[in-house]
């Protein structure tokens, strides 16, 4: 979607991003859904043609462009038709590597970001546990230092990648005592002794991307995999989710304006009582107020990345950008099936698809009502 904040450079991005979406990964979506996975040469791919570090710093393999390429990629990825390709994507461009980039070393960077950014090693982000998901102050998972090492015990599960990472970016507790200043981030190589991928979870949507339940037995951890200082762990977590959620607004946005466009061509080819679907006054009701919602929530988002992008970390606006974009895009999903009659319930139809993959993002980075709680206590309630 064009728009003044975007210029030439980013529009040419998105002409690259949408021929490379288009031409090798929407033509394979509805059979990496059947299959529950799509190849790891996706990554590859990405990384290759510079899409996964976008924002990132050239002096580790990023492209150094400003933070609206974030929006253009996770705008076009909406493109790719399949939920689980354009989040796990995400979760590598966006959860897991600005973290790195931004309190890393030099020597962290150099074994995890550069080739996560060349799509040569795949990572996790492990925060949600069994028994902590929003609480991210509430985790269990201990780290206790043991000498030049950390050992870990614990558990992680809802983590996208989880089958297939290289390295996860963990989150631990480090002091038992402590809620936010007893947590610390790790970076974890997935061939350590004690990591165990326990389960795959079967989900609702979001086929194509694997999601893990992860344990942790006596797992030792170098001191040097310590990202950034011990105990800061919580502020550098709650930093790295603004982005996720932020993207995942720009994600929502672009997913609830394909499947506006994708329904208005449907309700054109089909009739009931005599006339087209398109043509009754409350189908163009329905649209309208569709577009609208979509435009609003959009302008939000663009709005709050154009301050991210000028160094500013407005805190309360991605919250809300979050909460609309994916509230949009689940209702707008849920009014197109609905468009689609008895057809949209098929699975032989993409809208179902869709439907179920929006339903995910009103949950992860953050419940609605967590967005909620965090707007109501930024207006002194």
């Amino acid at each position: 979607m064009s728009h003044s904040v975007f210029s030439p450079e980013h529009e040419a991005l998105r002409r690259s991003i949408r021929t490379f979406v288009d031409k090798e990964l929407a033509p394979h979506a509805a059979e990496w859904e059947a299959a529950g996975h799509f190849p790891d040469s996706v990554f590859a791919r990405m990384g290759e043609l510079g899409f996964l570090g976008l924002h990132h710093p050239e002096e580790y393999g990023g492209s150094g462009g400003d933070y609206l390429t974030m929006l253009v990629r996770e705008e076009e990825m909406a493109g790719c038709g399949s939920g689980g390709v354009s989040m796990a994507v995400s979760v590598q461009a966006e959860y897991v590597t600005p973290p790195i980039a931004k309190f890393g070393t030099h020597e962290q960077k150099e074994r995890w970001l550069r080739p996560a950014l060349a799509g040569a090693k795949i990572g996790a982000l492990g925060i949600t546990e069994p028994d902590a998901g929003s609480d991210v102050a509430g985790i269990r998972t201990r780290a206790v230092r043991d000498g030049d090492e950390y050992v870990v015990n614990g558990a992680k599960t809802f983590i996208t990648n989880g089958c297939r990472a290289d390295f996860l970016l963990l989150v631990a507790k480090t002091d038992p005592e402590q809620r936010h200043a007893g947590i610390s981030l790790f970076l974890v190589d997935t061939d350590t002794p004690g990591f165990e991928v326990a389960r795959r979870l079967d989900k609702v949507g979001m086929w194509s991307s694997d999601t893990a339940e992860l344990r942790f037995t006596d797992m030792r951890v170098p001191v040097e995999n310590l990202l950034g200082e011990e105990g800061k762990g919580f502020h550098q977590i709650m930093w790295e989710l603004q982005g996720e959620r932020l993207a995942a607004a720009a994600g929502a946005c672009a997913g609830a304006q394909r499947l506006i466009d994708m329904t208005i061509e449907y309700t054109k080819g089909r009739e009931a009582f005599g006339r087209r679907i398109a043509d009754f006054q409350a189908t163009h009701h329905k649209f309208a107020e569709m577009q609208t919602m979509v435009d609003a929530a959009r302008a939000l988002v663009y709005d709050t990345a154009v301050q991210v992008n000028a160094g500013e970390y407005p805190v309360r606006r991605i919250t809300e950008a979050k909460l609309l974009a994916t509230r949009v895009h689940f209702d707008v999903a849920d009014a197109c099936l609905q468009l689609h009659g008895g057809y949209g319930y098929m699975m032989e139809f993409p809208i179902q698809r869709a439907w179920r993959d929006s339903r995910l993002a009103r949950i992860g980075a953050g419940a609605d009502e967590v967005m909620l709680d965090y707007i109501a206590k930024h207006m002194g309630l």
